[in-house]
């Protein structure tokens, strides 16, 4: 006799998830969850990728040791990049491109290198390659990482670069598998989340004309969450329009005042001060926040805790 309907029901796997669809249905905030990175390198490595970037694709242990030390100490983020298109990944020497994404300084400065003793040795001269005006798109489709990753963000790497072949790379792991399809503009570190191939290159544009989608905006990378939190309360506070520009609400000073509560002074239009103050609070997000995570996550969520974001 076969089991009871209840055994059998009960026998049936439960299909979970992708941690993006889960995020993308439970409406969960994209605003302060750009991960922190002052400075970007970007090197040119066509794969495999391995999870970990940098120590499982088949890099050099020293050249991995050489790459993880400098971005401990310039508060930077390595990514390894590659063409979207796989009829473009080949090419005689690998590309690089080192960042400097805080604001009021963002430059780019890139090159060539022929091997990893070249690659390596970029690391200490700061004067290596040749300066760049044009802004680079990364998208992550970094599926030994996340699923998630691959599957969101090629179609997005795919519409961009049909738009613009020389300015968009995919990339390994950027921070947030969640919010895929992830997508970052460089030099001024701002991250997208949720980005589909409709909107990318839209998205690209309006990066040209120094402006911000506040929709999809993560934050950006050189600033700290709660001054990402901050800005964006700002930004929806300011009349319409005031608020979109990338360097609008440009951060002066970040106070602690209190157990996870901040006081945010920053320049509004025409450079009169704004404080914002923020809190931050942990939220169980009864769910795993990663394809790959085993048990469910926390979520720090920023809310606004000032009554009127443009007094002064």
């Amino acid at each position: 006799m076969g089991p009871a309907p209840e055994s059998r029901q009960n026998a049936i796997p439960v299909t979970r998830l992708r941690c993006a669809t889960a995020a993308e249905l439970a409406g969960e905030p994209l605003a302060a969850t750009a991960p922190p990175a002052d400075r970007w390198l970007l090197v040119e490595h066509a794969g495999p990728w391995g999870r970990k970037a940098i120590t499982e694709s088949r890099l050099e242990p020293a050249t991995a040791a050489a790459l993880s030390r400098w971005a401990g100490a310039n508060r930077a983020r390595v990514v390894l990049i590659r063409r979207p298109r796989a009829a473009h990944r080949s090419s005689p020497a690998g590309r690089w491109y080192r960042v400097d994404a805080r604001p009021g300084r963002e430059r780019i400065r890139c090159g060539t290198y022929a091997g990893e003793g070249e690659l390596v040795e970029l690391l200490s001269d700061p004067a290596a390659g040749v300066p760049s005006t044009e802004p680079i798109y990364l998208v992550c489709t970094h599926g030994r990482h996340d699923p998630c990753c691959a599957l969101r963000g090629r179609p997005v790497a795919d519409a961009l670069s049909t738009a613009f072949p020389e300015r968009t790379w995919e990339c390994t792991h950027v921070g947030g598998d969640r919010y895929a399809a992830n997508v970052v503009m460089l030099p001024h570190g701002v991250y997208y989340g949720g980005v589909t191939p409709r909107d990318a290159v839209g998205l690209a544009k309006l990066h040209e004309e120094g402006t911000l989608d506040l929709e999809r905006l993560r934050g950006r990378s050189s600033l700290a969450a709660p001054v990402q939190a901050a800005q964006h309360h700002a930004r929806l506070a300011a009349e319409a329009g005031a608020g979109a520009a990338i360097d609008a609400f440009h951060p002066l000073s970040c106070t602690p005042s209190g157990e996870d509560r901040w006081t945010v002074r920053l320049a509004g239009p025409g450079g009169a001060p704004v404080t914002v103050t923020v809190r931050a609070t942990l939220r169980d997000a009864g769910r795993p926040l990663s394809c790959g995570a085993t048990g469910p996550g926390r979520l720090r969520v920023f809310e606004c805790a000032t009554a009127d974001p443009h007094r002064r």
